[in-house]
């Protein structure tokens, strides 16, 4: 008897244990059918099964479900199939006897496949990968269902990551507002949304506020009522009484066109309704012979001004909210008022941010120019070359060090030492035979510039050239879902204020300042104290060039490093430096504020054509510049007078 016992248990023991492995194809032999052909009517009560089934295994099913890598047997077995590898729909273990051509796929329509990605959702939840959290957070962002909320709160408290818990309580929260349980939680929900400038918080107001637009002479008692159309205010009559008579089938209003169109079909020998067509050149004349031909049928009846009247006294054009009660309405027009305050005023404060970051690029840009045209009087053409030359410097410098931290450290000087050499060669061997004639330094200098971009093209060709930031400058500073702006930006507004800086040192501390500012006012008087005019000249130019090198390093952090970078940045640095002052650092960077405001602000109120912010822009510092020829910040004293 024993042995027979222990015979049994022998046999009954793999039975066992393969009926343990085989649970989930248990579940779907179970619902075959629902699995093997699916459609979206009919799939819910096979995933209601597998979710309630607690296996591990069942998210990684559902995946290859939707994924379309599931097939079963003439028995109605289920494997996975990956990649024309066959595996066991629990274990996963290579079934290496089994034929692909005795398999059916299963084929998910794109419903099927949406139904089972949101079944999906509450496995991901949870999941230990972060990135199927994400993806789970994605996917109830994108279609808001209140039956995720239940799965979406238990997941909050065991959350590892901060933002991702964020997250997860701000969906619950969108959850909340829109199907909450009770009216208080749905109008706590959607207050505490006043702080949310999301776009996401945005449209969840959006979406309890919706309307539909309604037409009864009456309005019902009872509905939530979003506003009255008033006709000829709101929305034109004709449109009104349009969408009445689609309502209430009354005649429609015939155009001119229409109604002449009708009146030509009733022509009779050149008679009309009797009456002969010379006599009905006026508007008129024809309205009247149409309305006879009604009269008597033959022609379908139309609106007249005072059946359009009679008819909008009669009947209201009403806006009804597709939400019932008028208390979440009313917490959710105050809220949404309140974010829009904060959005507009948020916007603002992101335009200005955008306007000081171009200010500080314009300013970098013009810094340099402002010592040789402010202080020198030389028309420097080639100033944009300057900056081209400094952003190719720290390409090739990126070339040769890989680490992009220490390449922009090395980088920046060497622009500088790069662009100085150019700019001191370029004033010794042109620019200090043509001092006091600035239509030959004009042409020369665009000449020259010319040449730098040839020169330019033929050494590293006619292709944009990456100039790379260091990691630690990627992104973005974000204040609120509205104001962010780049660290890149924000690391040329500093390099801006250290120039500022160094320059207001340089010209008013050091004997080279002291001697440029002498130089400057008075060439002759320096002379006489023993100051070489043309030393002071030399490493003015040098020195404005080696600013316009460094500038193009930093700008080419952002922009396009090519050939012809220059020439973006030539017009607005000019401009800069006659629109802030001649010769004046603070007068630069007066002209670089207002440039860069205008044009953010022109660019704000014109967004699709940046061509014509550039035009408005131009004219504006024409005008400007007719009643304020000096400058904002204008130089006094004898310089002045200069």
């Amino acid at each position: 008897m024993l042995r027979t016992l222990l015979a049994v248990l022998l046999l009954l023991g793999p039975l066992a244990a393969t009926a343990q492995e085989s649970d989930l194809q248990t579940i779907l032999q179970e619902h075959q059918a629902d699995i093997a052909k699916p459609s979206r009517s009919s799939v819910g009560p096979a995933l209601d099964a597998l979710k309630a089934s607690g296996l591990p295994e069942v998210p990684a099913f559902l995946e290859d479900w939707r994924d379309k890598n599931v097939w079963y047997d003439a028995d109605g077995l289920f494997y996975i199939v990956d990649q024309k590898k066959i595996a066991d729909v629990t274990t996963r273990d290579p079934l290496p006897s089994v034929e692909l051509a005795s398999l059916t796929q299963i084929k998910p329509n794109g419903g099927v496949r949406k139904v089972i990605s949101e079944a999906l959702v509450d496995f991901q939840l949870s999941d230990p990968d972060i990135t199927r959290r994400t993806a789970a957070l994605d996917a109830i962002a994108r279609n808001l269902d209140p039956a995720q909320a239940g799965p979406l709160a238990a997941s909050i408290e065991n959350e590892p990551d901060a933002a991702l818990k964020l997250r997860k309580e701000r969906l619950l929260n969108y959850l909340t507002a829109r199907y909450g349980d009770t009216e208080e939680a749905r109008i706590a929900a959607i207050e505490s949304l006043s702080n949310d400038l999301s776009v996401d918080g945005r449209a969840v107001l959006s979406q309890i506020l919706s309307t539909k637009t309604q037409i009864a002479q009456t309005i019902p008692e009872g509905v939530n009522l979003a506003r009255v159309l008033k006709p000829g205010t709101d929305l034109p009559r004709e449109q009104a009484y349009a969408q009445i008579a689609a309502v209430a089938d009354l005649p429609p209003v015939l155009s001119a066109s229409d109604l002449k169109s009708a009146l030509e079909s009733q022509v009779q020998d050149g008679k009309i309704a009797g009456v002969s067509i010379n006599t009905l050149s006026e508007a008129s004349a024809r309205e009247a012979a149409y309305d006879r031909l009604a009269a008597e049928g033959k022609l379908a009846p139309r609106a007249t001004e005072d059946s359009i009247t009679a008819t909008l006294a009669a009947y209201s054009i009403f806006d009804t909210y597709d939400e019932p009660s008028t208390a979440i309405t009313d917490a959710a027009r105050a809220t949404q008022d309140a974010v829009n305050t904060r959005v507009g005023a948020s916007q603002a404060a992101d335009l200005a941010l955008d306007a000081v970051s171009l200010a500080s690029i314009y300013f970098l840009a013009a810094i340099g120019l402002a010592i040789t045209f402010g202080v020198m009087g030389v028309i420097n053409m080639a100033h944009g070359e300057f900056i081209m030359m400094g952003a190719y410097t720290g390409f090739v410098v990126q070339q040769f060090i890989p680490n992009y931290t220490v390449s922009l450290i090395v980088a920046l000087p060497l622009a500088f030492a790069v662009t100085f050499a150019a700019g001191v060669a370029m004033e010794r061997l042109v620019i200090r035979h043509l001092y006091s004639r600035p239509l030959e330094t004009l042409l020369a200098t665009f000449g020259i510039s010319i040449a730098l971009q040839q020169l330019a093209k033929n050494i590293f060709g006619t292709q944009a050239r990456p100039l790379t930031s260091p990691a630690w400058l990627d992104g973005n500073l974000a204040f609120n879902e509205v104001i962010s702006i780049s660290y890149i930006r924000i690391a040329i507004f500093v390099l801006a204020l250290l120039f500022l800086g160094l320059l207001l040192f340089i010209l008013k501390k050091t004997r080279l300042g002291l001697e440029v500012r002498a130089v400057t006012q008075n060439p002759r008087m320096a002379a006489s104290m023993g100051i070489n005019p043309d030393k002071i000249k030399m490493m003015t130019f040098g020195l404005g060039s080696g600013i316009a090198g460094i500038a193009g390093v930093a700008i080419g952090l952002y922009a396009k490093v090519t050939s012809e970078m220059g020439a973006d940045y030539i017009v607005q640095s000019f401009m800069t430096v006659v629109v802030g002052g001649v010769g004046n650092v603070w007068g630069t960077l007066a002209g670089a504020g207002l440039i860069g405001s205008l044009q953010k602000g022109i660019e704000w109120l014109n967004p699709s054509n940046t061509l014509a912010a550039q035009t408005y822009m131009i004219l504006f510092i024409i005008l400007f510049i007719q009643f304020r020829p000096k400058g904002i910040v204008a130089l006094k004293g004898r310089a002045a007078g200069d």
